[in-house]
């Protein structure tokens, strides 16, 4: 939906049946891409696979056991090469 002059709420129609309404994607520092769904999502084999959630959370870190969608492994899992964090748990002081 895009906001009109008055501030009021308005769907946006496309003109055209060849025209695509533009989704919004989010980029989550350390973590996924938040996109507005419902998404279809081509993978680098050609497979496609579709989600008709209203957001979707894609993983970016490619760590996902359920990739192309983020099941937050990023948040459990160092990157190879990483140093810990000093507020992390590797890092806290025992």
């Amino acid at each position: 939906m895009t906001p009109d002059p008055a501030g009021t709420p308005r769907t946006r129609r496309a003109s055209r049946p060849d025209e695509r309404e533009a989704r919004r994607v989010r980029m989550v520092p350390g973590g996924p891409m938040l996109v507005e769904g419902p998404v279809e999502v081509v993978l680098d084999d050609g497979t496609t696979v579709t989600c008709d959630r209203f957001q979707v959370a894609l993983c970016a870190c490619r760590r996902s056991h359920r990739y192309p969608f983020c099941d937050t492994s990023h948040r459990s899992r160092r990157r190879p090469g990483a140093k810990p964090r000093p507020d992390g748990p590797e890092g806290a002081a025992s």
